[in-house]
């Protein structure tokens, strides 16, 4: 060793007030100077030289964040919460990559029936994709990392509410990005926005009773229901579906407030869901 660390900064290490770097270079050069580890056991009491190794010992356990939620962190999002957010599952390379795969291939039919006023196929599964992602995000059926959330100190509902704006705020994000490869389509092509909103906020709220399985499958299979309906009822080949509409988007945009309004009111109930479904 060419150097050692001085006796003051070792009772400051002892009694836990040396502060970095110099705190981070004497752990580092306690465990190879056994010379050093003398001193600091001449200048401390065993307690605090107890805690001091185990302070050591969370430090080198402590995970290493990755890139994302390195990220997060970085734009000013607190510790846990982007530490939660790295933690959901739905937010996985293979996942997104299914999402994007079936946008371009929606965006790619639509470009090939230009003789629609809208882009059908498109605006029917843009809004499943985010009723999907929030399901796959929460519950014992679908969350690999359920039991951590079942025991950690945060509220069910706040919980939902962060892995939610975190899929919506990828979902979105993309669909976004594919609207913006119709643009022949103007406004019409945006015509997905409220049914996404409404189908998901209707999915959380009955999530609270009927789980996050069946509750967004129910809510699924009635999106699919509507769009073969108004299918059905279509005037003829280049008119726009009924759900598209502007009374259409009108009744959507109704349907995300009310649900809305009743997740709010059943937001105890996931507390007792998580704690009853562990």
């Amino acid at each position: 060793m060419t150097w050692h660390v001085e006796a003051e900064d070792l009772r400051a290490y002892a009694q836990g007030e040396l502060a970095a770097p110099m705190l981070w270079s004497a752990d580092t050069h306690l465990v190879a100077c056994a010379e050093c580890r003398g001193v600091l056991a001449s200048v401390s009491d065993p307690v605090s030289l107890d805690a001091g190794w185990e302070r050591l010992d969370a430090e080198l356990d402590a995970p290493r964040p990755g890139l994302f939620e390195r990220t997060l962190v970085r734009v000013g999002v607190a510790d846990h919460v982007a530490r939660l957010l790295a933690a959901t599952p739905v937010l996985r390379r293979s996942w997104l990559g299914s999402v994007v795969a079936v946008l371009v291939m929606s965006v790619a039919a639509a470009h090939s029936a230009r003789n629609s006023a809208s882009p059908t196929l498109f605006l029917a599964l843009a809004p499943l994709l985010p009723l999907a992602g929030v399901a796959l995000s929460y519950g014992p059926a679908l969350d690999s990392t359920y039991e951590m959330a079942v025991v950690a100190p945060v509220h069910g509902f706040r919980l939902l509410m962060i892995r939610t704006v975190a899929v919506l705020a990828a979902v979105l994000g993309l669909s976004g990005l594919a609207t913006l490869a119709l643009p022949g389509y103007g406004l019409g092509a945006l015509a997905w926005l409220l049914p996404a909103l409404a189908l998901t906020s209707t999915g959380l709220a009955l999530s609270a009773r009927l789980g996050p399985v069946l509750a967004p499958s129910l809510v699924g299979g009635g999106w699919v229901a509507v769009l073969l309906a108004a299918k059905a009822a279509d005037a003829g080949p280049g008119s726009t579906l009924a759900p598209f509409t502007a009374a259409g988007q009108g009744v959507a945009a109704a349907v995300a407030v009310l649900a809305g309004g009743l997740l709010f009111l059943v937001r105890d109930r996931f507390d007792r869901f998580r704690g009853s479904a562990a």
